[in-house]
């Protein structure tokens, strides 16, 4: 049984929504998504469907090559699980997908943290309760608080995680892109903003 690495990406893209939600929470980064290989070539998360409609949203394939990216500040999270944990971690997110037209943005979800009351709603996530459901699938999330009211920090600090990138998101996927193509061996080095 071999071992396999996920990836957490916490963002600051700057927008005014993420800008609105920073004044609240106070707190680096204010999106997340989750993804299966080093590059995050197949992000996953919810968020915007349409980059110009913040409240547009369910579940989204992240374009981090789009303009909303480009000059995110991120951070990188990775944590080490089994074949069998991936396996129902892809599942968990292909039955989502598969089915994304009954699914939406929790936006009342997000009103629900300001107030700290769980709110769960039937096929509804904000990004860090989707990325906090499909760690919890197999286990792989240790934290002592409803889904519902996980935050991007709370990812950040949750145990089990290893820091792998600091710094601007456009600087990390520039040169997995460039490791991609000449398939070297771990060549993103830690890097602190």
């Amino acid at each position: 049984m071999s071992e396999k690495k996920v990836y957490i990406l916490l963002t600051d893209t700057g927008t005014l929504f993420t800008r609105m939600i920073k004044l609240y929470t106070n707190k680096s980064y204010n999106h997340a998504s989750i993804s299966f290989d080093e590059g995050l070539f197949k992000a996953y998360s919810f968020g915007r469907k349409t980059a110009k409609n913040p409240f547009s949203g369910g579940f989204v394939h992240e374009d981090l090559e789009s303009e909303l990216f480009k000059q995110a500040a991120c951070a990188i999270y990775s944590c080490t699980v089994s074949d069998v944990e991936l396996q129902a971690m892809r599942d968990y997110i292909r039955h989502i997908e598969e089915q994304k037209h009954l699914y939406r943005y929790n936006f009342l979800g997000l009103f629900a943290i300001l107030f700290n009351k769980p709110l769960n709603r039937k096929n509804a996530f904000f990004c860090s309760q989707f990325v906090a459901s499909v760690l919890k699938e197999c286990d792989r999330l240790d934290v002592q608080k409803p889904l519902s009211l996980i935050t991007p920090h709370d990812l950040q600090t949750a145990g089990g995680f290893q820091l792998v990138y600091q710094g601007k998101f456009r600087q990390y996927h520039k040169q997995a892109s460039i490791w991609k193509n000449t398939e070297i061996d771990n060549p993103i080095e830690i890097v602190t903003c």
